[in-house]
């Protein structure tokens, strides 16, 4: 089949001339031949500081294939990695970006996924090896993006957790399994209760989980609205809604005398008496008896 000019790539001599591909010359400024390239053992290396530019003027058409493909790169067995890979003056891997199919060993799930990776400590366990620090997987509806011995700081920013109104947005807590696995342990929690107007809705709780992952109760409920506080109870009417049938304070404390400085509403309680601030700098007390 012939070629036309526009996708010809011409082979001379063991060097490799690419025309008529969008290449810049950028002594010139002029579209042209990029400089003939060196051709060493599998590679094929640009000229030292010059530029290889690919330019697309198309989309991607599903009944056509890859039409807006500049590189594109295949594996041809199934654990093989094509790889993008920066290296240092010294030619040692440092940086990859890098998609596959299976795992290296056989035993293991298949990953599925792009990996951009880093090495490790050059005086660690495993230094200078290359590490999966972030994993985005493929041939998935919902891709479980994941990262791994690595933080994030987000600095004069904002770290969001967004979502539709009507839907619960989690910051969740869980633990490590087999093969990528989490089960939850607790929740950070927007809830999916209706925002009607007056800051009503959309209420913060901290949702904790049972041994199989699946949720108990919400131990803490903040509304957004009034501001009430619930302790085991979704829908808190006071500032503060406790569902059980004690109260502790665990430490006994006896004021001076009754001027002893407090604010009102404040309470305390020794083996006599139990004392409340009924304003500011007024206590009273009650005395306590056995039955």
């Amino acid at each position: 089949m012939k070629l036309s000019k526009a996708m010809m790539v011409s082979v001379m001599l063991g060097s490799v001339c690419l025309l008529g591909i969008g290449c810049t010359d950028q002594e010139q400024g002029t579209a042209g031949t990029l400089g003939q390239a060196k051709k060493t053992g599998s590679e094929i290396r640009i000229p030292h500081n010059e530029h290889l530019h690919l330019s697309t003027d198309k989309k991607w058409i599903n009944q056509e294939g890859h039409q807006s493909d500049l590189i594109r790169l295949q594996w041809t067995a199934d654990r093989a990695k094509p790889a993008i890979v920066w290296a240092d003056e010294n030619d040692h891997d440092k940086t990859a970006i890098i998609s596959h199919d299976k795992a290296n060993n056989p035993e293991q799930h298949d990953h599925k996924h792009l990996s951009f990776e880093t090495t490790m400590s050059p005086n660690g366990q495993y230094a200078n090896q290359l590490f999966t620090r972030f994993e985005i997987p493929y041939d998935t509806d919902v891709s479980e993006i994941r990262t791994h011995s690595s933080n994030f700081n987000v600095m004069n920013g904002i770290l969001r957790v967004a979502g539709e109104t009507g839907t619960n947005r989690d910051l969740q807590f869980s633990v490590a399994g087999k093969d990528n696995e989490t089960t939850p342990r607790w929740a950070v929690r927007a809830n999916s209760s209706k925002e009607a107007g007056s800051n009503t809705g959309a209420d913060l709780q901290f949702v904790r989980y049972d041994d199989d992952g699946n949720p108990v109760d919400s131990a803490i409920t903040l509304q957004r609205g009034e501001g009430n506080v619930g302790i085991g109870v979704n829908d808190p009417d006071t500032k503060l809604d406790v569902n059980g049938d004690k109260l502790r304070i665990r430490d006994k404390h006896t004021p001076a005398s009754s001027s002893e400085p407090c604010s009102q509403g404040q309470m305390a309680w020794d083996d006599q008496y139990v004392y409340v601030c009924v304003a500011q700098n007024s206590w009273k007390r009650t005395a306590l008896s056995t039955w």
